[in-house]
């Protein structure tokens, strides 16, 4: 899976870096941002899903080498085609954009997340994917890691609570039945992980606005980030 690092000091223009933690509402806002801008959109975390399915279709736990699953990840046909949509995941062909969503990869992708080779992997790819300006990406690590130098950053955040109930909600539309309570334990896990990992961590950048979402609808997080972007 080829990948190209642009340099760490050059300027970026036209770039939004959109991080979070997960459920706070992020993939939607930056889908709508990119969307009202005329920006491509990419879902970073649908690429570590991605990677998770290829690990459990194929039994490679994230316990397991990290360079093992590396391997595999870069002899599998693993591909990722962003477009105005969202990001489209194929795996050896099959389009398994919906297959990544299911529970019980959300359960397991902050572990296999967590392995240095493999963010070493997607990293490169995101940067790769980032080259022209006019994009919107989403993740964990975008303006602190993947593009440090993004003109603009954001941080789109939520109460554990509200953030199960979105996920619930989402869940419970597409014939899921969790449990609320479930769902703010496995919320706050993977918080935890995604906080503490060794490579790029879940943190703020600091030159980045912090969006609580937890009392705004999606119209006004767009709006307050499109505003933003366009008086900067």
């Amino acid at each position: 899976m080829p990948g190209v690092q642009k340099g760490a000091g050059a300027i970026r223009r036209g770039v939004i870096a959109i991080d979070g933690p997960a459920g706070a509402g992020k993939s939607t806002v930056a889908k709508r941002v990119a969307d009202s801008l005329g920006f491509a959109y990419v879902d970073t975390g649908a690429m570590y899903r991605g990677i998770t399915l290829l690990g459990m279709r194929t039994g490679i736990a994230p316990s397991d080498s990290g360079e093992k699953l590396t391997e595999l990840v870069r002899s599998a046909e693993l591909k990722f085609e962003a477009g105005s949509g969202g990001l489209r995941v194929y795996l050896n062909g099959e389009d398994v954009t919906r297959a990544i969503r299911e529970p019980d990869v959300s359960r397991q992708v902050s572990y296999y997340a967590r392995i240095p080779s493999v963010r070493q992997v997607l990293t490169l790819l995101q940067r790769e994917l980032a080259v022209a300006d006019g994009i919107v990406m989403e993740g964990r690590d975008i303006g602190t890691a993947v593009l440090p130098d993004a003109e603009h950053k954001f941080f789109v955040t939520a109460t554990p609570l509200e953030r199960a109930k979105r996920r619930l909600k989402e869940l419970n539309q597409e014939g899921y039945r969790l449990d609320l309570d479930q769902l703010v334990r496995e919320i706050e896990e993977r918080d935890r992980i995604d906080s503490s990992r060794s490579v790029a961590p879940l943190c703020v950048a600091p030159d980045a606005v912090v969006i609580d979402t937890t009392d705004l609808t999606v119209d006004e997080v767009v709006a307050m980030i499109v505003a933003k972007v366009g008086n900067t």
